[in-house]
């Protein structure tokens, strides 16, 4: 099959990876996979993909967040109108929805027949123009798929829809236990203390992860363990965190907490690496190749989350043979038992802070935890592939 998959950003999200990693395993199938993403001249995908790939020009500019996404439905869209005239497909998927709006218009145009969409998870977003465009990328879709329970079930409850459940896959070449050579040198070079226990929290500073919940946990194990460090990893975002970042340094300064900050913001350029040693550091957009090296390099991988797609970063925490910290909530109920991770309340802050502890006092495991195994790309792949050939709901 000539498989099209559309995302709506290059630079390290979840989405993103998904698509990559299911592109890559589509095409180890046999399949003709075609990657679409919007970009501005001269950027390019933060990770390498044998998938061929085409960057729909986008414009600069966008006052605001629904600014910017309008611009990006119709880079996508008037991209997708040229190559629907060229070239045949036989799907078109969408994985956000940037990507299914501008489908949707050429649903409506009568370019294309339909297209499938894959939600993460839902949000609920305060300006109605993107929920607007939120509901419409959703019920437009021939078929829905997601990838955790929850969200199955929520899509359900709030749009009627019955979603097609899908996991994520993990990448166990990639993300292993065994150290590299250049562990180290990634460490040194994001002020990271030799020796300091690091508690890492990946994606960015953003209200949906609790960062400021796990920043007050933080402070309180760290009474216990005086050179323990917070590490925020990543954070490249289409979506305006401002506001969460002022609290974060707001929280970091009232709990006499020393925090450096690297390169934060959008985009996928890292910035200058922040000051060695600090309590609190922030590192802004990662080069792809540092992850696996933080992965190991820290003492327990974070994710209390209050709203979770899937929770990939605990599991590639835990292949790399790094304990992890998980909010007791789905969807990671749903991949995880009661030996595979810490859990904790993520609106208790002392119950965070205790998993914080109990895991780092546990040690690193060494090993690949069990509950890897259970996730793979190729795996996700072949469910897709069914779903591809199966005939679409009327």
């Amino acid at each position: 099959m000539k498989i099209v998959l559309l995302t709506h950003s290059i630079n390290p999200r979840g989405g993103v990876v998904h698509v990559l990693e299911l592109g890559r395993a589509l095409r180890d199938r046999g399949h003709e996979v075609v990657i679409i993403a919007p970009a501005l001249p001269g950027q390019r995908f933060f990770r390498a993909t044998p998938c061929r790939v085409e960057l729909a020009t986008l414009r600069p500019g966008g006052a605001d967040v629904a600014a910017q996404v309008r611009l990006r439905i119709e880079a996508l869209r008037t991209h997708l109108q040229a190559r629907a005239r060229a070239e045949r497909h036989d799907v078109l998927h969408a994985h956000d929805g940037i990507g299914a709006n501008a489908l949707a218009d050429l649903v409506q145009q009568g370019a294309i027949g339909s297209y499938l969409r894959t939600v993460h998870h839902l949000d609920r977003y305060s300006d109605p123009r993107l929920q607007a465009w939120e509901e419409r990328s959703i019920r437009g879709a021939a078929r829905v798929l997601c990838v955790s329970s929850v969200w199955r079930e929520r899509l359900l409850a709030e749009h009627g829809i019955a979603a097609v459940q899908v996991p994520n896959g993990i990448d166990l070449e990639r993300f292993s236990p065994g150290p590299d050579p250049a562990d180290a040198q990634v460490a040194r070079r994001h002020g990271l203390a030799p020796g300091a226990p690091v508690v890492l929290f990946v994606g960015g500073i953003e209200a949906r992860k609790n960062p400021l919940r796990l920043l007050q946990a933080f402070a309180l194990a760290r009474r216990r363990l005086p050179r323990l460090q917070l590490v925020i990893a990543g954070g490249a975002s289409l979506l305006d965190h401002g506001p969460q970042v002022l609290a974060f340094r707001a929280a970091a300064a009232a709990a006499d907490l020393q925090l450096a900050e690297g390169g934060a913001g959008r985009g996928t350029e890292p910035g200058p690496a922040p000051g060695p040693g600090a309590a609190v550091i922030v590192t802004g957009p990662l080069p792809d190749a540092d992850m696996p090296a933080l992965y190991r390099r820290a003492a327990v991988v974070a994710m209390p989350s209050l709203i979770e797609g899937f929770g990939l970063a605990a599991l590639e925490a835990l292949a790399c043979g790094t304990p992890a910290l998980v909010a007791r909530r789905a969807p990671f109920t749903e991949h995880f038992a009661e030996g595979d991770v810490q859990w904790a309340d993520p609106l208790d802050v002392d119950s965070i802070a205790t998993g914080l502890l109990r895991a780092i006092a546990g040690g690193r495991h060494g090993t690949v935890a069990a509950v890897c195994r259970r996730f793979s790309w190729s795996a996700s792949a072949e469910r897709h592939e069914a779903l591809y050939r199966a005939p679409q709901p009327a």
